[in-house]
């Protein structure tokens, strides 16, 4: 078994976690079903697909797992992104949230190359 919390990946997961719900509490109210919503669930769908991941025994499935959270962190950077043109962030707090979430699917990225590489 891996563990997850010795992955940079994880970590910057984790941070988007707690950085997409601080963000999404500022949303209009009659986006908490929806935008708000999808945008926390795919959030944390990506930390806790790591965590999954390293749980598994077999690469093929450590590997099913990140390319699972890749997915959702392409999913909340649409996401991000709506909500930016839609004017949902307060002022400065957009770019600074779609760095991050540019750099977990960097970080992720390359760990998902390193592990099909070995």
């Amino acid at each position: 078994m891996r563990d997850h919390r010795r992955l940079r990946a994880f970590e910057l997961a984790d941070e988007m976690v707690l950085e997409t719900y601080r963000l999404t509490k500022n949303f209009p109210k009659e986006e908490t079903f929806s935008l708000v919503a999808q945008m926390r669930r795919a959030a944390v769908s990506i930390a806790s697909n790591i965590v999954e991941g390293c749980a598994r025994d077999s690469r093929a499935e450590y590997l099913r797992f990140l390319e699972i959270a890749f997915g959702s962190v392409r999913e909340v950077a649409y996401q991000a992104s709506l909500a930016e043109r839609l004017d949902y962030f307060r002022k400065g707090d957009g770019p600074g949230f779609l760095g991050k979430i540019d750099e977990c699917e960097r970080v992720l990225s390359a760990l998902i190359r390193s592990v099909r590489g070995s």
